[in-house]
């Protein structure tokens, strides 16, 4: 048997991962000095407090090598293939391959670096859990994610920039903070790491359509599959019209609307919006 496994920064639903069997590993995040285990005991709305109250962004941390080496069984037969968040942003990939190796399961275990984050990953894990089904070997899932990886388009675009700026996670994002206020960058991934690539104005209904039209040609030539809208607790009424949009192109077979973890949010801070998919 072929399992699939993920870092908790993928952003599925619980719906799509108990359709496709996928397993969640989470990372941590550490609010002062209590560590909370992401989507397990820790939801974005306590982070939010905690980090307007004090003033800080909240700390994250991969999962241990132990923490991995419990998801695996050396007296099984199955494989494993595992995704983390980019190897860029995290010691996860490494603990991974960490993990196979000290229980010398190097050869069942096959870890992906998702070279990305949020459901930029979980595109990549659902691409192999279809490919399970269909009686693919753990190798050609592996070759088969890897030839389509470049051609995930993982994009969001921030009401704050206060998170990214305290969490140094975005290269290029401080030429932004001198400008003037309300700007709202869009941020792309790209070779694994974090990019500003535009800059919006207004409030949040209009900055949020107005990045997802810019991406107008790439949504209505991507691979029909599934789109995501992954947010952290934007206005309602907001990720409908997102919605509506994405529906009325009629290019997409299935459209997830899926909330951003602690992990992810906690480096993009609320009122974050996303629309991800592959590129065809």
């Amino acid at each position: 048997m072929i399992r699939i496994l993920s870092d908790s920064t993928c952003d599925l639903s619980p719906e799509l991962l108990e359709r496709y069997h996928i397993q969640i590993i989470p990372l941590y995040v550490h609010l002062g000095d209590k560590e909370y285990r992401d989507g397990v005991d820790i939801q974005p709305e306590q982070l939010f407090a905690w980090s307007d109250e004090h003033g800080q962004t909240p700390k994250t941390a991969a999962p241990s090598v132990g923490d991995i080496e419990a998801f695996l069984d050396p007296k099984s037969r199955d494989e494993y293939i595992i995704f983390t968040i980019s190897s860029s942003m995290s010691a996860c990939y490494n603990n991974c391959r960490l993990a196979a190796e000290d229980l010398e399961m190097e050869n069942r275990v096959h870890v992906i670096d998702s070279q990305n984050l949020s459901t930029g990953i979980g595109l990549q894990v659902l691409y192999a859990a279809e490919l399970v089904e269909k009686g693919k070997s753990a190798a050609e899932i592996v070759e088969a994610v890897e030839a389509i990886r470049g051609q995930v388009r993982a994009s969001f675009v921030i009401d704050t920039l206060e998170y990214l700026h305290r969490g140094g996670r975005c290269s290029g994002l401080a030429a932004m903070l001198g400008s003037a206020l309300n700007i709202h960058p869009r941020i792309a991934v790209k070779d694994g790491a974090m990019h500003p690539e535009q800059k919006y104005r207004g409030k949040e209904a209009k900055f949020v359509m107005d990045y997802v039209m810019d991406m107008e040609l790439g949504v209505r030539t991507a691979r029909s599959d599934r789109v995501f809208i992954t947010h952290s607790h934007c206005d309602p009424a907001v990720v409908a019209r997102v919605r509506r949009y994405l529906e009325n192109t009629h290019h997409f077979k299935e459209v997830h609307e899926t909330y951003a973890g602690a992990v992810v949010s906690s480096h993009c801070g609320p009122g974050t919006l996303g629309v991800l998919f592959i590129a065809d």
